[in-house]
């Protein structure tokens, strides 16, 4: 079993759906989940500003947002985990210097449980190890 992405370009920003949805499996694979199901929306600054006002108060556009669902709540036999979904706007990260992959990296942590402003840069070392450890694995040859 893997963990299966459904991506949602709303921005119609030029993306590499699989390459995105690899890299999101490969990080919650790093975390030991390995089965289950995330939508990753790619939108656009005014959407991210609207989503990120409607769920953290904060009026103005960021670069990734998670919303978890039933990581931790018991499944019936045969139920495909609902993981949540992550929300990333490219434009926002490419003011920002942020690579998408970092973006996808954070999002899932996040969905996890992982909780940078409360962990005191824990996630954000694990995020680093992980993205270091998916550009190692690219970097080998086939």
């Amino acid at each position: 079993m893997t963990v299966a992405v459904e991506v949602r370009n709303r921005a119609r920003i030029p993306l590499d759906g699989p390459a995105a949805a690899a890299v999101l499996a490969a990080a919650f694979a790093a975390e030991g989940v390995t089965e289950g199901e995330v939508g990753l929306a790619v939108v656009g600054r005014s959407e991210m500003a609207r989503l990120n006002d409607e769920h953290r108060g904060k009026p103005a556009p960021t670069d990734v947002l998670s919303f978890p669902l039933d990581m931790r709540d018991p499944l019936p036999d045969g139920v495909p985990r609902q993981l949540g979904d992550v929300v990333i706007c490219p434009a926002v990260a490419a003011a920002q210097g942020t690579p998408i992959e970092h973006l996808l990296v954070h999002g899932a942590l996040h969905l996890l449980g992982w909780d940078h402003e409360a962990d005191e840069g824990e996630m954000l070392a694990r995020q680093a190890q992980i993205v270091q450890e998916l550009e190692a694995r690219a970097a080998r040859p086939a």
